[in-house]
């Protein structure tokens, strides 16, 4: 069994939003297998069905003139900042497939959640950062340190139709933080967010590809299949 592998680069969100649809599109005609998109925007926030407009809170004046899109789109949660330096995984995943802890017909969308959330600790770890999962707080975080509370770096919104995931994860890899004061991240204000960049001990700082690598590699352990990239994707 094989996930396949597309990293088409930085490309706009609608470019990427459309490259999901048609791989949506192929794995529920069965043209094409279960598939994983690693890949980078441009400035974008998105707005999940859950979101509240008020968690914008840069005006559309200053988004416009920053070049910054804005999207409503059909997955969960909040609003949330896609961006460079941080890297976007899209699962096409058929949840009635052969996955690690299914035990009925398809894998629950919960339970799907909690195997992204397993993958980004994994990737975190190669690069020594210690994260965690914070019940009823979707994604994942840094470990609380003293008085310091735990940071946000990584954020997860799924859509499920016909038993087919779209949409996924972003992990904050060298992403500039300050474009994050133009939400209220995921609708959680109490919190802040931080990258794999800030976080790690180690003297180099992760790079978008290393960053790609490891959750590549953590993606198929995680879900115990091979990863086989591909050069393109031809519906």
């Amino acid at each position: 069994m094989v996930i396949h592998l597309l990293t088409p680069g930085r490309i706009p969100y609608a470019e990427g939003l459309a490259l999901q649809r048609r791989v949506v599109a192929a794995r529920k005609a069965g043209q094409i297998g279960d598939t994983l998109l690693l890949l980078e925007h441009p400035p974008v926030l998105t707005l999940g069905r859950n979101a509240r407009r008020e968690h914008v809170l840069a005006s559309d004046e200053l988004l416009a003139a920053k070049g910054v899109e804005l999207h409503e789109i059909n997955r969960g949660g909040d609003v949330t900042y896609h961006g460079p330096g941080q890297l976007v995984g899209y699962p096409i995943v058929d949840l009635r497939g052969d996955l690690p802890g299914k035990k009925g017909p398809h894998l629950g969308p919960v339970d799907f959640v909690r195997l992204l959330e397993e993958v980004l600790i994994r990737t975190c770890a190669e690069f020594r950062v210690p994260a965690q999962r914070i019940q009823g707080r979707t994604g994942v975080w840094t470990l609380a340190n003293g008085t310091v509370p735990e940071k946000k770096l990584g954020a997860i919104g799924v859509h499920v139709s016909q038993g087919v995931t779209s949409h996924g994860f972003a992990l904050n890899v060298t992403t500039d933080l300050r474009d994050f004061q133009w939400i209220v991240p995921c609708g959680i204000a109490d919190r802040e967010v931080t990258s794999l960049e800030l976080e790690s001990p180690l003297p180099d700082a992760p790079t978008l590809e290393q960053a790609r690598n490891a959750a590549a590699k953590s993606f198929g352990r995680v879900f115990e299949r091979q990863m086989v990239a591909l050069e393109h994707f031809v519906p």
